[in-house]
């Protein structure tokens, strides 16, 4: 009897990994089963069946047996939602930011009084949830009111999260109630101008998608079987990163798949860029790149990174490779192909994470301002996901996300370590810490070939 599986359903992979002892003092990852995701034949249960079934291949018996099933997702598309604020470099930049963090992929994006056009985008992209802002607390109170109007009156069944100004949110919460829609209220995400409060609308959102969501053909059988609901993914990878932040400090997590490359740090950055930021950034802070992907979107990364650059660097035209390209790779022309996609997919999306030094000019003369994320005081480089975790050399493809001597862009410094998540378990691990904290950072330094 194994004590608990954690299943992970991907776009392209589901996997389902074995942990046990995890309430003792030793506990240990015992191995992992895989399949691919099967969304497309209609039910994701049945990839989740072959994926046990491959476990119990692995460790060497006829059947699993096991306590307690949990359960991570961003199979068809993950968790979807849109966000709409006031002022796009304040409310709704605080607005998006949760929901990032909390494993969404935002639809859509819109700042001040919603247009038709954003109400019909609104209906035919149907999100999983909505996110409401506008407004410092007991600030301008009328955007945020009409838009709880439109809203209402679009006709969705998405269940919608108030953050905004807290002098309005009982008004906000009867128009969309009056409307049948599911309203859950939490503190405002901008309260008071450059202070960011984004952790109760980020508790919100996994709260709701877990109770209310099922994001893909025969998720709702999974659900059934899973404890505690279902985590989207990369809200997972983010609960294990402030995790291991905990135990070595300062972070980048990334993780490139099939579909998305998933970008996650923990970091306070450098005091002295502090001083000169131009607005407030998080903490904890998650970008998901929906046009880097090494199977979805190898394409895009062909044409991002330069046709001619791969074929010199491959040996081979990698445009013309990518129609036998696979979600597993198995040749070595493949895997030479996904590691070189995987490395620029990793750069690119670094890149757009982290934020950068600019001057601007003045009658003052020149004066330097910062920008976005800062991750110069990022000391671990961590790879997770498939690409680095299965490919040879994954410590190669994160030694390019790095800074270089004159570079404007607030990357990890050149002696940051690189490290990967060997045994691909932090998705896994994030969910297990819900319930068995100790034995998740245990089980993940080991992964991380850290532990003591």
């Amino acid at each position: 009897m194994i004590d608990v599986l954690v299943a992970e359903i991907g776009s392209t992979t589901t996997l389902v990994n074995a942990f046990d002892r995890v309430d003792g003092p030793d506990p240990v990852f015992l191995g992992q089963g895989k399949a691919l995701t099967t969304a497309a034949e209609g039910d994701v249960g049945l990839g989740l069946e072959m994926a046990i079934a491959d476990l119990a291949r692995v460790l060497g018996t006829e059947r699993v047996e096991h306590g307690a099933l949990f359960a991570t997702s961003s199979a068809a598309g993950g968790l979807r939602m849109t966000v709409h604020g006031l002022v796009h470099d304040m409310t709704v930049k605080a607005a998006k930011e949760a929901a990032l963090g909390a494993g969404a992929v935002l639809k859509i994006v819109t700042a001040g009084r919603m247009s038709p056009e954003d109400l019909s985008r609104l209906r035919s992209i149907r999100p999983n949830i909505i996110l409401l802002a506008g407004g410092v607390d007991f600030g301008e109170k009328e955007t945020v009111l009409e838009n709880a109007r439109r809203i209402a009156g679009a006709g969705l069944s998405a269940p919608v999260i108030y953050a905004g100004n807290q002098a309005v949110q009982d008004e906000a919460r009867g128009i969309l109630e009056s409307a049948g829609m599911a309203v859950t209220v939490v503190e405002n995400v901008y309260p008071r101008v450059d202070v960011l409060n984004i952790e109760p609308a980020r508790r919100a959102i996994q709260r709701v998608f877990e109770e209310h969501i099922v994001t893909a053909p025969g998720m709702e059988r999974v659900r059934d079987m899973a404890h505690g609901g279902i985590m989207p993914t990369p809200g997972a990878v983010m609960a294990a990163a402030r995790l291991v932040y905990e135990a070595i400090g300062d972070l980048v997590v990334i993780d490139v798949g099939g579909a998305t490359t998933d970008v996650h740090s923990v970091t306070e950055g450098s005091e002295e860029i502090a001083r000169i930021l131009t607005s407030p950034e998080p903490v904890a802070k998650r970008t998901v790149e929906g046009d880097l992907g090494v199977y979805v979107n190898a394409g895009n990364i062909v044409d991002l990174a330069g046709r001619d650059i791969l074929a010199q660097e491959l040996g081979f035209d990698p445009a013309e490779a990518l129609g036998a390209i696979e979600p597993v790779p198995s040749s070595e022309r493949g895997i030479r192909l996904v590691r070189a996609l995987a490395t620029e997919a990793a750069r690119i999306a670094v890149a757009r994470h982290a934020g950068e030094v600019r001057y601007l000019y003045g009658p003052l003369g020149r004066i330097t301002v910062a920008e976005g994320k800062d991750l110069s005081r990022v000391r671990w480089v961590i790879g997770t996901g498939g690409a680095a975790a299965r490919l040879p050399e994954g410590e190669r493809i994160l030694e390019v996300v790095k800074g270089r001597r004159g570079d404007m862009r607030l990357l990890p410094p050149l002696d940051a370590r690189c490290v990967i998540d060997r045994d691909y378990v932090m998705a896994s691990c994030g969910v297990l810490a819900r319930s068995h904290p100790a034995a998740a950072i245990a089980i993940m330094m080991r992964s991380l070939e850290l532990a003591g």
